[in-house]
């Protein structure tokens, strides 16, 4: 019996190693096991470091037996997401976070006519309702207040800032989404809060590799199952602000993103890419990536000054110097500014919150860095070691707002500073971009 398990073992270990060699000139990368693949080696302290030291630059790892690229460095990640953008424009499809996304809404979309329509759909429509504009520092301006209000009543207790920044950052896009914003103690936004970070802790932690890695563990009731539950609980909750839309909206007069998608859907009917379906996982797509980043951001800001008090006087001092008798700033402000610039860009260097960024999937055979990468390859962009890297900082492993002033004082931005993704450098993105990092 035993000496059985053995043979099917070697057989099956055979055939595993058989099936996963690594394509003609792929990125070289550590010895593969059977069944988990390099699984066991990202279970290190620091494995992405140590492959890099080992293969260079550009290196491969299997997830059991799918192949994934790693891009380590600017010069990496720029000559793929930028250089030969259309190349690696894909996304992966059997991630958990792919199917926990059903491959909808904008951000985790496959690439091609539809995510392309609603891509400029979401910039046109969220540019109409503020960003850039007047009426966007207003919607700020006005939880700040919030905020500041929480922190008055706090002073000489202990409370939770980054439950404060979720709610602070959840409500301005809940704002944009549905026309309403939410009392910090109300059950339906305490309730987004705990899921959304429920559902970050599980696809960023061990569970989402294991699902990735062991297709037949799927159906098993483990803790991965969980994400997709949440999710329904926040289509559940989507549906039903659809609903309350319908019966209040007047059509051609939007009040909100909700009302322009559905005015949207009367005028294509059933001739375009825009069904209810699509507007449901946008909703949870926007207000999950925009709570997520900026309330974490937020937070990395807030423990820097509170850690760095230099930092902190001399923010305070630019500010006071520009404003004057202005109790209130302006995103124009941000030009006679150049040192509370430089810190915020600092806190979200360090912060570090999307260190491999959203993966990619390459949509044809293609070339990179002289390695051949097939279609259909998993891409992951490492942020991490552009944010860190040592020859584009001045500073790379401590927090110092310096990394983004010159010789003069005046705000600089390296070409290492990707901290959501390359992308985000493309003019149109930014905007969303810049939304999220002046909340």
């Amino acid at each position: 019996m035993v000496g059985s398990l053995v043979l099917l073992w070697i057989c099956f270990s055979l055939f595993f190693l058989l099936r996963t060699q690594r394509p003609r000139n792929f990125p070289p990368g550590p010895r593969l096991f059977p069944l988990f693949g390099n699984l066991l080696q990202l279970s290190l302290a620091n494995p992405l470091k140590d492959f890099e030291r080992q293969y260079g630059k550009v290196f491969s790892f299997f997830i059991g037996s799918k192949p994934a690229v790693v891009l380590t460095g600017v010069e990496s990640i720029k000559e793929a997401l930028v250089n030969k953008a259309g190349d690696f424009s894909g996304r992966p499809h059997d991630l958990l976070i792919s199917h926990v996304t059903e491959n909808k809404g904008i951000i985790m979309a496959n690439y091609g006519p539809s995510w392309k329509d609603h891509r400029r759909f979401a910039l046109m429509t969220l540019r109409n309702f503020g960003l850039g504009k007047q009426s966007m520092e207003q919607r700020i301006l006005g939880e700040v207040s919030h905020i500041t209000t929480c922190l008055e009543k706090s002073v000489g207790q202990s409370m939770s800032p980054q439950t404060l920044f979720h709610k602070a950052g959840s409500n301005i896009i809940c704002s944009i989404l549905f026309g309403v914003r939410y009392d910090y103690e109300d059950s339906f936004l305490v309730s987004l809060i705990a899921i959304f970070t429920d559902n970050a802790k599980i696809v960023n932690g061990p569970w989402a590799m294991i699902y990735d890695t062991f297709p037949m563990l799927r159906c098993l009731p483990l803790p991965f199952r969980r994400a997709f539950r949440n999710t329904d609980i926040l289509k559940k909750m989507a549906n039903n602000m659809i609903s309350e839309h319908k019966k209040t909206r007047t059509p051609g007069e939007p009040r909100d993103f909700i009302d322009c998608y559905l005015d949207e859907l009367e005028k294509v009917a059933d001739d375009g890419s825009f069904h209810e379906s699509q507007l449901v996982m946008y909703i949870v797509d926007l207000h999950f990536a925009g709570t997520e980043t900026t309330s974490n951001t937020l937070l990395t800001a807030f423990l820097y000054l509170s850690t760095h008090p230099d930092v902190q006087e001399r923010c305070q001092q630019e500010i006071d110097e520009v404003l004057q008798d202005n109790n209130c700033p302006s995103f124009e402000d941000r030009h006679n500014m150049p040192y509370v610039q430089a810190v915020i860009h600092e806190s979200q260097r360090v912060g570090d919150i999307t260190p491999l960024g959203g993966f990619h999937s390459t949509v044809t055979d293609t070339e990179l860095m002289g390695y051949n990468i097939p279609k259909g390859t998993l891409v992951i962009p490492n942020l991490s070691s552009a944010l860190k890297q040592e020859n584009q900082w001045k500073f790379p492993h401590e927090f110092n707002p310096s990394n983004f002033l010159d010789d003069q004082g005046q705000f600089v931005k390296p070409e290492a500073f990707m901290p959501f993704s390359v992308e985000l450098a493309d003019v149109e993105l930014s905007r969303i971009g810049r939304c999220y990092e002046d909340i």
